[in-house]
C-alpha cells in the first residue's frame, strides 16, 4: 500500500481550486459566446433604418417580406432534412437491433377474423378468395362390423336384465363368453 490518504484540509484546498479555475473557464467562454453573438448580428442584421416616405416604407415593407419567405423556405427545407435524417437513423436502429438479434416479440393480440377476411388482408383487396375448408376433406365411407351391430341391437335393456337374472342367466353369460 504505496497509497497515503489525503488529508481534508488538502483535499478542500484542491478542490477549492479545481472550482476556481472551473469558474474562471465558464466565465471566458461567455465572453467568447457573447462576442461572438455580437459579430454573428452585425453580419447579419444590419441596424433598422426607416424609411420617411411611404413608398419607401412600402418597398423596405416588399423587401422584408422577401427575406422572411426566403428564410421560411430554408427553415422547411432544414426541418424535412432533420426529419429524413431521424427516420434514416430510427431505420438504421432497427436493423441494428435486428442483426444483433435482441428483439423483443410485441405483444400479439387476439383477433376473430375468419379465414375469408384473412385471405383477404393478406393478398388485398383486388384477389376475392372465398375458402370452403370442407370442400377439400375426403369422403370416408364407413364399415360396420358385425360385432358393432350385435352390439347396438341390445335392444330393450329390461328384457336383457331380465335374461340374465338368476343361475340360469349368468350360466347363459359364462357359455356365451367363452
Amino acid at each position: 500500500m504505496s497509497e497515503k490518504k489525503m488529508s481534508s484540509s488538502r483535499r478542500h484546498y484542491l478542490k477549492s481550486l479545481m472550482l476556481s479555475i472551473a469558474k474562471g473557464l465558464l466565465e471566458e467562454e461567455a465572453l467568447e459566446k457573447e462576442v461572438e453573438r455580437n459579430e454573428w448580428m452585425k453580419e447579419n442584421c444590419p441596424p433598422l433604418s426607416l424609411p420617411s416616405g411611404s413608398q419607401q416604407l412600402m418597398e423596405f415593407l416588399k423587401e422584408l417580406h422577401h427575406k422572411i419567405d426566403r428564410i421560411d423556405e430554408e427553415r422547411y427545407d432544414l426541418e424535412s432534412k432533420v426529419n429524413k435524417s431521424a427516420k434514416e437513423i430510427e431505420d438504421l436502429n432497427i436493423k441494428v437491433i435486428d442483426l444483433k438479434g435482441k428483439f423483443k416479440k410485441p405483444t400479439l393480440r387476439k383477433v376473430r377474423m375468419s379465414a375469408d377476411a384473412m385471405l383477404q388482408a393478406l393478398l388485398g383487396s383486388k384477389h376475392k378468395v372465398s375458402m370452403d375448408l370442407r370442400a377439400n376433406l375426403k369422403q370416408v365411407k364407413k364399415e360396420v362390423k358385425e360385432e358393432d351391430k350385435e352390439l347396438r341391437n341390445v335392444g330393450d335393456w329390461r328384457q336383457n336384465i331380465e335374461d340374465k337374472s338368476g343361475m340360469d342367466g349368468r350360466k347363459k353369460m359364462f357359455e356365451t363368453e367363452s
